[in-house]
């Protein structure tokens, strides 16, 4: 993932920073970033899966500036890789400064799913080819 440049990925989510997010630092809490990258790879999973999705570990994370009050995150998502019952989500987080200044990447990680059953156990994740119509 580029730490400059353009997004990598579907535009999955935008949310306003706000100030019950912050931290002792007067930031927003890495805790509401990484929760919100995790609703967009769920989103994005599954639709991959076409069904239910669990996340089963958050394999690489990078904060690399502070998200401040007042920012648009924009969470960027895509899927990386498949396996039989699971997939690894790629995910960058940019924001743009003050709801309208410049576009900063600010956070990229890489979370797997699980593409799960309605009893919550794992089940394939459908071919690339069943998804086409």
């Amino acid at each position: 993932m580029d730490t400059d440049g353009a997004p990598q990925g579907e535009l999955t989510l935008r949310t306003l920073a706000m100030p019950a997010d912050v931290n002792v630092n007067g930031d927003i809490f890495g805790g509401w970033v990484l929760s919100q990258m995790d609703i967009a790879a769920g989103i994005v999973g599954g639709t991959r899966a076409q069904g239910r999705v669990a996340t089963i570990a958050i394999d690489a994370m990078k904060f690399i500036r502070p998200v401040k009050v007042g920012d648009v995150l924009c969470i960027y998502a895509r899927v990386d890789r498949v396996g039989r019952t699971s997939m690894g989500i790629a995910l960058e987080a940019w924001v743009l400064r003050n709801r309208h200044g410049a576009r900063e990447k600010v956070t990229e990680g890489t979370f797997t799913f699980v593409a799960i059953d309605e009893e919550g156990r794992p089940r394939p994740v459908p071919d690339a080819e069943s998804m086409q119509g």
